[in-house]
């Protein structure tokens, strides 16, 4: 935590080791209450301080997260580019207090035919999508995260409502502010193919996304004549669409084979690829690369994805794509195993620092167990009847509990005779943290 302690005030600083270290070791609900029952501090007064920590004391999680992408970056792509991947997740929170809720669409319980509604806080997270060394896989690291509030919170707070695509222009362009020697590649789902925030962006960065079949495609405009007067044509022919495309049996088409397609393992793909001016009436015109993607016989419908890149390969545009399924795994792990939408908090301030602070915990757990691995391997827990052959998440959180619990309540020794016994306080906050899982 050392790369932190420069962004907080003295006091500040070691109420926040409390809350860390507390948020750590619990296994339950990640609330003040917990975490400080965890730390042995439940009888000892002062407690309101550490709710302060959350909910007035001044500093910024702007900060936070911009030392904490500094750390990613440099730990786990020292080199390269760097891509990042962006999704909203819905925090399931009720309460008359909590006053930036909204009734969302529910992407975990909703399917195409089934519409299924939540109430609760949206938040918009960056996350680093990079491949861990020990782990075998992606992971997606959250490092910066916003709260984007209903338009009926807007309406009444009388602000102005900003829609998804504003929400991640706004975060998109601040990593590019902290990051502006590198190359920078943003994945998205479909949610976030909007022409006006492509345009926006595509002279900062370059967004990979999906492309819709029947996107309106067309040619580059053709040069103008020397002397013709009136306004000058905005695109060429239009080509025709990805759906045409598919039916078309002149389509040229290569076979490539994809790893972690989706979570699973090698995949075969034929895919065919295009330049081409995405463009709308009305709306400004954006130099797209696409590639069109089908699969075999019986298996998945054909997909579409998009690059602001002229230039970019179409395979690395898929394997940049097929990292977003580390978004949706990150999001379940910390529900799981950090206590998102158990925390308790009510007041504004708290609301909007102690969910990103969850989620970043996340990546700090990855990078603490990144320095242990350096060391010694990570094995995965495991039985008989259930073979894991990699390290997941709880894993990481696992061996970081052993680090700190081992270090606080046991001391080692080659020597029998020097082994001092453990305090029964210390032993006592132990069972209590197995007697009383939430």
């Amino acid at each position: 935590m050392a790369p932190f302690a420069a962004l907080f005030t003295r006091p500040t600083w070691g109420h926040v080791l409390v809350l860390v270290a507390g948020a750590l070791l619990t296994p339950g609900r990640r609330t003040v209450t917990a975490a400080l029952s965890i730390m042995g501090r439940r009888d000892t007064g002062g407690f309101a301080n550490f709710h302060r920590v959350l909910n007035r004391n001044r500093w910024s999680s702007r900060a936070v997260a911009r030392r904490l992408f500094t750390l990613l970056v440099a730990t786990f792509v020292p080199q390269g580019p760097v891509v990042v991947g962006i999704d909203e997740t819905i925090e399931r929170r009720w309460g008359p207090k909590i006053k930036a809720r909204g009734i969302y669409r529910d992407p975990v319980r909703s399917s195409h035919g089934h519409f299924v509604k939540a109430s609760g806080l949206r938040w918009v997270v960056v996350m680093l999508l990079v491949p861990i060394p020990w782990a075998g896989r992606v992971w997606a690291l959250p490092f910066l995260s916003a709260l984007a509030p209903s338009e009926r919170f807007a309406r009444e707070a009388g602000r102005r409502h900003k829609k998804l695509t504003d929400w991640a222009r706004q975060l998109l362009l601040q990593v590019r502010r902290w990051l502006p020697d590198r190359q920078l590649i943003v994945v998205a789902d479909s949610s976030y193919a909007a022409i006006e925030l492509l345009n926006d962006l595509r002279a900062h960065l370059t967004v990979v996304t999906r492309l819709r079949l029947d996107a309106r495609l067309f040619e580059p405009p053709p040069p103008r004549p020397l002397g013709k007067v009136g306004r000058p044509r905005l695109a060429g022919a239009r080509l025709p669409s990805l759906a045409q495309c598919l039916e078309d049996g002149e389509t040229a088409w290569s076979r490539v084979r994809i790893s972690g397609w989706y979570g699973g393992g090698d995949h075969q793909l034929e895919i065919t690829s295009g330049t081409a001016l995405w463009y709308h009436p009305g709306k400004p015109r954006v130099p797209i690369r696409w590639v069109l993607v089908r699969h075999g016989e019986g298996a998945s419908e054909p997909q579409a994805f998009l690059s602001t890149d002229f230039q970019a390969d179409p395979l690395d545009m898929l394997r940049w794509f097929v990292r977003r399924w580390a978004v949706e795994v990150t999001f379940a792990e910390a529900r799981r195993h950090l206590g998102v939408e158990t925390q308790r908090q009510w007041s504004d301030p708290a609301i909007a620092r102690t969910t990103p602070a969850l989620f970043g915990l996340f990546s700090l757990v990855t990078l603490w167990t990144n320095d242990i691995a350096s060391g010694a391997p990570i094995t995965p827990w495991a039985a008989p009847w259930y073979h894991k052959a990699e390290p997941t998440f709880s894993d990481a959180l696992a061996t970081l509990r052993f680090q700190l619990w081992r270090q606080m309540t046991f001391s080692p020794s080659i020597h029998h005779h020097e082994i001092e016994k453990p305090p029964d306080a210390l032993l006592d906050r132990l069972i209590q943290a197995i007697c009383f899982p939430a």
